[in-house]
């Protein structure tokens, strides 16, 4: 029995038994070819000297040369002695043209027969266009490197299923060309960053992942055991602390490229695990790293997108205009109410009363007003490039006080089509005031039941060292190869996002 045709992945009960019979027959070819000898496992390698989109490109160049290629058969036409197959490899798809002739009769028969759909195959031939000007390989040799055996998707409706794209990575890998062009675009954009920070002195570092203790901000890690310390430990949520260490010992710029990993809840901007770029100055502040952040946006996106001016899920950004304002400003024009008219915490809880939003505390100050109608009103308005500076003490631990107004710190993060994308700070380097900070930050968590969370020391004790003045910037790499790739979610530019089980 010959399989003629693929599969559909999104299988109804009778299809699934078509799959597996199609498996089945796919094994059954298998073990045909090995007990004749052929066993197409046993290949150790296949010399390649070309790919497909080159060919194309330089056809002139290419015209009667001939050339060893390799990869995966997508289509097969079969006309009798001679047939057409479309081979997929690492830069697009190219026509192979198979006679019995040039391969010899044992080889086309089980081209005919025993190879399938989704096959690879190595192959040597000379360049030439077909009569309907199709540039294609006319092969002399023809070679099974490894047996498909599964059904790839049908061709023409291919892999839409979302959830099984992300569950079989490989799978959508294979099946659309266009996934593979965006995965070839984050690593382009990860490029740019690293040769932006590299051309301004930075030092690229890897700072440790495991944790002997639950540190930095409030977000909830993941914890686990180390059998041979018999010690816990955690997942790291940022490299901050680390990074900064770097710097009290004389690591003037430093940056990582980190996979973080914090233990909560998942949507279309937020994976379990994600990659950031913390980057560090030192003899800095924020308002240097405002500088910087811009130009790098305005750099990696004009090299990686060839303009500024770029479309957001139907939204067009123009990524070289910038505005910044302090979060009283923001919160001024988009709420309506001014910071600076409020006297006591009762004037600002009124405020937030007045304008209906319920505040998450009954004895809010001003500051943590200001941070909630900022979330209430500014956020999701702030759709071009926008900084927003100067956030109050109250949700910045790590921050700088700001020298004419200790009740605020110089911090700022930047937003774009209503969605933070990094967060930065002039860094604290009081170690008296840092732990004063980290200590209150560690009883508000055990106050909600979180006893696993300690203060820091041996960060403490790195600032008590010396730190000079900083400036430091944390971007969410994932964020921006969504907005430079427009990409709906996080999950379509992390190759493996984070999946529940099936059984």
């Amino acid at each position: 029995m010959q399989e003629n045709k693929t599969v559909n992945a999104e299988a109804t009960v009778s299809e699934e038994e078509q799959l597996i019979e199609q498996a089945k027959i796919r094994r059954e070819k298998l073990a045909k070819l090995v007990a004749e000898g052929n066993n197409p496992y046993e290949q150790v390698k296949y010399p390649v000297d070309a790919d497909s989109q080159n060919i194309k490109d330089s056809f002139e160049a290419f015209e009667g040369k001939t050339v060893t290629m390799a990869g995966r058969m997508m289509s097969r036409r079969i006309m009798g002695k001679a047939s057409f197959s479309h081979i997929a490899d690492r830069s697009g798809s190219i026509q192979i043209y198979v006679t019995r002739q040039d391969i010899g009769e044992e080889n086309y028969m089980s081209y005919k027969k025993d190879y399938d759909i989704g096959d690879i195959f190595g192959f040597k031939g000379f360049v030439f266009k077909t009569q309907t000007g199709e540039v294609s390989v006319h092969v002399q040799e023809l070679v099974l490197l490894s047996k498909s055996l599964l059904p790839l998707p049908e061709k023409y409706n291919g892999l839409q299923n979302q959830d099984l794209k992300y569950r079989l990575r490989h799978l959508d890998l294979i099946m659309n060309k266009d996934v593979r062009d965006l995965f070839r675009v984050r690593s382009r954009i990860l490029k740019e960053i690293r040769a932006y920070l590299d051309n301004r002195g930075y030092l690229e570092v890897d700072t440790p992942t495991l944790l002997p203790l639950e540190i930095g901000a409030d977000a909830r890690p993941f914890k686990t055991h180390h059998n041979a310390l018999d010690l816990d430990m955690y997942m790291r949520i940022e490299t901050e602390l680390f990074l900064k260490r770097l710097i009290v010992g004389g690591m003037d710029k430093v940056y990582e490229v980190g996979r973080i990993f914090r233990n909560e809840g998942m949507d279309a901007f937020h994976n379990p695990e994600f990659t950031t770029i913390e980057m560090y100055e030192a003899y800095s502040d924020y308002f240097d790293m405002m500088d910087m952040i811009e130009d790098l946006y305005k750099t990696v996106t004009k090299n990686v997108c060839g303009t500024l001016d770029i479309t957001y899920q139907g939204t067009e950004i123009h990524m070289g205009e910038w505005t910044r304002m302090t979060m009283a400003e923001a919160v001024k024009k988009y709420a309506g109410v001014d910071y600076n008219d409020w006297a006591t915490d009762e004037d600002a809880r009124a405020a937030a009363k007045s304008l209906g939003v319920e505040l998450e505390h009954e004895n809010a100050s001003k500051g943590w007003v200001l941070i909630e109608l900022f979330d209430e009103f500014v956020e999701h308005n702030l759709i071009q490039p926008t900084v927003i500076y100067d956030y109050p003490v109250e949700n910045s631990p790590l921050a700088k006080r700001k020298p004419s107004n200790p009740a605020f710190t110089e911090r700022f993060e930047y937003f774009i089509c209503g969605h933070e994308y990094g967060n930065a700070f002039s860094e604290l380097n009081d170690p008296i005031d840092q732990k004063q900070r980290m200590v209150k930050q560690v009883e508000a968590k055990r106050a909600k039941g979180n006893n696993d969370a300690q203060v820091d020391e041996d960060f403490i004790n790195a600032l008590e060292y010396g730190m000079p003045p900083t400036g430091g910037l944390g971007m969410g790499l994932d964020r921006f190869v969504m907005l430079l790739t427009d990409s709906s979610t996080i999950r379509d530019v992390i190759l493996f996002p984070t999946m529940k089980p099936k059984k």
